[in-house]
């Protein structure tokens, strides 16, 4: 998914809550949003939290929502959603640009600062999807393993 983008309608998944009424814009706060979540499904389901796959889940919502905030125009929806064998984090933001990778180094062959956050949420998600929101802009639904 991450050679190539796939896009669809979005469809809100069984189970999935916006963190809170007021929608977590930064970082920060969807690191929380996200870590709340994961634990209440741990404390719910008497299993231990896997510390490595709550720091992967965290790091791809953190860099969902820089990318949004940087590239896509700021954050215009949140969601995660901890109902399978992973987390669903779903960002949205006002831009209708595919996410890509940029080349690290520019034309002059000097490296270039930053670039590492799509790579990363690839990286790190069994699944990532880009959907059009039917009033402009993009949703990216990544899902990251947790057990």
């Amino acid at each position: 998914m991450c050679e190539e983008h796939m896009t669809e309608p979005v469809v809100e998944p069984p189970g999935a809550r916006r963190a809170g009424p007021s929608c977590p814009r930064r970082p920060a706060e969807v690191r929380e949003a996200v870590e709340r979540a994961v634990s209440e499904r741990c404390r719910a389901t008497r299993t231990p939290c896997d510390t490595h796959a709550l720091a992967d889940a965290l790091l791809v919502a953190s860099e969902l929502t820089t990318n949004a905030i940087l590239h896509g125009g700021g954050v215009t929806d949140f969601q995660v959603d901890v109902s399978g064998p992973g987390v669903r984090l779903s960002v949205s933001d006002r831009s209708d640009e595919l996410p890509v990778s940029p080349p690290v180094t520019d034309p002059q062959g000097r490296r270039r600062p930053g670039g590492h956050g799509w790579p990363i949420v690839c990286r790190l998600s069994c699944d990532v999807r880009v959907s059009d929101l039917p009033a402009g802009g993009k949703c990216i639904t990544a899902v990251v393993p947790l057990f």
